[in-house]
């Protein structure tokens, strides 16, 4: 098994960034798919599924992450819901309007997974 990659600082940053703004995203998709008062709703809801699933869904000793694993899930799974979540976010900024903001989280995203080929090697791995 692959040892533990470690993460440079500024990348983890860069990721709880993208984190934030990929439920900002998702609320302001929310918001912009619906009319008042289910657009109150969607972009209070749409940002709380985001974050359980990114809070929730983990591979044990991650090191992107504290460690634990509410719900355990392999590598592949994880990478695959941290994606999702983060297109979703940026689907949301479209959605909402501001394509600028989309294709910025899109960017950046790449950026960090480009970066963090270590980590993404160990996550398949297991």
């Amino acid at each position: 098994m692959n040892p533990t990659p470690s993460i440079a600082p500024w990348n983890l940053a860069l990721r709880f960034g993208l984190e934030l703004a990929a439920l900002v995203g998702l609320a302001a998709g929310g918001w912009s798919l619906f009319s008042q008062p289910a657009s109150w709703f969607a972009a209070i809801v749409l940002p709380a599924i985001g974050a359980v699933v990114w809070g929730v869904f983990n591979v044990p000793d991650d090191p992107s992450r504290s460690g634990g694993a509410p719900v355990r899930v392999p590598g592949v799974i994880r990478l695959v819901l941290e994606v999702l979540v983060l297109a979703a976010g940026a689907a949301g900024f479209a959605l909402a309007g501001q394509i600028w903001l989309a294709a910025l989280v899109v960017a950046l995203a790449v950026f960090h997974y480009a970066t963090a080929l270590e980590r993404m090697r160990w996550l398949l791995a297991r």
